[in-house]
């Protein structure tokens, strides 16, 4: 039997609203450390809503979410410094350059001495970033944007890493070294969650949960799931994207 992990992320009944709208529901997780966990669904279908309340970013509605034991509606800011976050948006500031951005970030964890120039020095090599460490951030194209928001997350060397849709937009190759990169962490004891609408991606996960209009509708390891018989079509040859359209159908016809 494979030993157990430290459990990294823990939600139980997460909901969340706005006004009568129902963004998410009864949302469960447990994301272990080392492992890379995909969050899928349309746009719209809730992922978002739910890793900013995984993240501390929102409140839940109802539910509870703890960081590695920390509660994170008790004690946020320690829960919060146990986090490294991607947002789909580019979130930091354009009118700062790379190295700039990068202080900043590293002096909002207390990163400091020879710990910030050690984290510096990795985050410039590992994301290739040391050859626009003087550009002004707001001036980057989208790729090296990207790679400036990872590197930001990551200085602080935090247990649970959060990529909201990390590879949208982005050029093949760079969506590879993200991956890449999403491997290294885990094989380190990051736990990692993705949120993304690219099915090819998901293959890439230890473990999946498909979201449809605020609710998980299907969750388990790319084969569990690739293995699901879709109203008695059996067939090896479906794709994860044939899964999904299958478990939507057969939620819009019992809705």
């Amino acid at each position: 039997m494979p030993e157990a992990r430290e459990v990294a992320i823990e939600a139980r009944s997460l909901c969340r609203d706005f006004g009568d709208f129902h963004a998410v529901r009864d949302f469960d997780l447990r994301l272990e450390r080392g492992e890379v966990f995909g969050l899928l669904g349309a746009n719209g279908a809730g992922k978002t809503t739910a890793i900013r309340m995984l993240c501390g970013t929102l409140p839940p509605s109802s539910g509870t979410v703890a960081v590695a034991g920390v509660d994170m509606v008790r004690h946020a800011q320690h829960a919060r410094s146990r986090i490294g976050y991607v947002t789909q948006r580019f979130t930091l500031y354009g009118d700062l350059t790379v190295r700039e951005n990068l202080l900043l970030q590293a002096g909002l964890y207390d990163v400091r001495g020879e710990r910030l120039a050690q984290r510096m020095e990795w985050a410039l090599r590992r994301l290739d970033l040391a050859q626009v460490d003087a550009e002004r951030a707001g001036r980057l194209p989208l790729g090296f944007q990207r790679r400036l928001a990872v590197a930001a997350a990551l200085l602080h060397e935090p247990d649970v890493l959060f990529l909201d849709e990390p590879t949208s937009g982005i050029d093949p190759l760079a969506r590879q070294r993200l991956w890449e990169l999403v491997y290294e962490l885990a094989a380190s004891g990051v736990g990692v969650l993705v949120t993304t609408h690219y099915m090819d991606e998901a293959l890439f996960c230890d473990r999946l949960a498909f979201m449809d209009r605020g609710r998980v509708i299907a969750s388990g390891t790319p084969g569990e799931l690739l293995a699901r018989e879709g109203d008695g079509r059996a067939d090896a040859s479906r794709s994860l994207e044939d899964i999904f359209i299958e478990l939507l159908e057969h939620q819009e016809a019992t809705a």
